[in-house]
């Protein structure tokens, strides 16, 4: 059986668990301005309808008496280690992907763990005691089902769908809730009179694949129980990004330069720690009318100072202003390789020689952090 674990409410249940004048009140983690996202809800919160990636303004006209909170995101870290170690006693084989939620493949331990049920219940017993939080967690045969299954009783909740109902879940199972289908393949998939993810065997392949590509492919085989993804422990990151949505949207290019500098050191900082380098550099923007553009840009050489990305962002944002004001800009790294790969050499000076000095400063700067905090030193642009 393959596990997946999900944290419930995970930000907004740690800020009830650190303040317990907040237990049993409407939670709600992100933005704060009404120009915010809801980030996480608590339980309470969502009985009104909120729900993340909801507009701030929109969360507080449907929930009025709401505490809105700033994410704390070193905190939420922190305790996102604790639940990873726990669960890394429980299987050595784990696969976290995202801060609150991973899989585990349960496959050989039996003897130890016992029956689905027995061991979904001692993960959630040992979460809990370890953290003080709950989670739900869902165990089936095949991985895209054991996410399912842990949405299925959320809160609190856990669902082992055996082998046996295996198919009967499949049948009853709506496309909309398959892992994939998106809004464009949710179209398709209406127009061809398919609701559920049973229907799809009715379809031939080669028929699916000429209409959705080679997502047909594994859409056909899910609709069989087939899923040949397996757990892998080793997640590599493809890329890294930082944004903000501003205040009030704006076209002043001296600010949008100033934020994309901010990013640019931020996207650095967190490329240092996971000793990585980029070899393309890319800007979001979305503007007043919520129309959202990326652009982005091959660097010569893999970079991973934010000399070198800020460089890359200004460069695109000079090309990609666009017409109406602003309202959100963020900037990212991607197609990222380890620090220290090889690469071409020059007879002169590299153009990339300035870009190392920036790493170095960039490393000293972390340094100084580390011992006096963060903004300890920053540059003036930022201040």
């Amino acid at each position: 059986m393959i596990c997946h674990v999900d944290m419930d409410a995970f930000f907004a249940a740690i800020e009830q668990m650190d303040n317990p004048s907040l237990s049993g009140k409407c939670v709600i983690v992100g933005g704060t301005s009404d120009r915010g996202v809801v980030a996480a809800a608590s339980y309470e919160a969502r009985r009104f309808g909120v729900h993340s990636a909801m507009p701030a303004y929109r969360a507080r006209r449907i929930c009025p008496d709401a505490v809105f909170l700033h994410p704390r995101k070193d905190r939420y870290k922190q305790v996102s280690r604790e639940v990873m170690a726990v669960l890394e006693t429980f299987s050595p084989v784990i696969e976290p992907v995202s801060i609150d939620e991973a899989y585990l493949d349960l496959q050989g331990c039996e003897g130890l763990l016992g029956d689905p049920e027995s061991a979904g219940g001692r993960i959630k017993k040992r979460i809990f005691e370890c953290t003080g939080l709950k989670c739900s967690v869902g165990m089936a045969p095949v991985k895209f089902l054991a996410k399912i299954a842990s949405d299925m009783d959320k809160p609190d909740g856990l669902r082992v769908i055996g082998p046996e109902e295996l198919m009967a879940v499949i049948d009853a199972l709506p496309v909309s809730r398959v892992p994939g289908v998106g809004p464009a393949n949710a179209r398709i998939l209406e127009r061809l009179n398919i609701r559920h993810l049973g229907d799809v065997r009715r379809l031939c392949e080669s028929y699916l694949v000429s209409r959705m590509g080679r997502y047909g492919h594994r859409l056909h085989e899910l609709s069989r129980g087939i899923d040949r993804s397996l757990v892998a422990p080793v997640r590599p990151v493809k890329s890294i990004s930082s944004e903000t949505t501003l205040e009030y949207d704006t076209l002043d290019p001296v600010l949008l330069e100033t934020l994309l500098l901010r990013h640019a050191e931020d996207v650095a900082r967190q490329m240092r720690k996971k000793n990585v380098m980029a070899k393309t550099v890319f800007i979001k923007i979305k503007d007043s009318d919520h129309r959202q553009i990326t652009r982005q840009l091959r660097l010569e050489s893999p970079a991973g100072s934010s000399g070198a990305l800020y460089a890359a962002a200004r460069e695109l944002l000079e090309k990609n202003l666009p017409p109406r004001p602003v309202r959100l800009i963020g900037l990212g790294a991607s197609d990222l390789v380890e620090a220290g790969t090889p690469v071409q050499q020059y007879l002169f000076e590299s153009p990339g020689a300035t870009h190392e000095k920036w790493d170095r400063l960039g490393e000293t700067v972390d340094a100084i952090s580390r011992r006096f905090g963060p903004g300890a030193i920053r540059k003036a642009r930022l201040t």
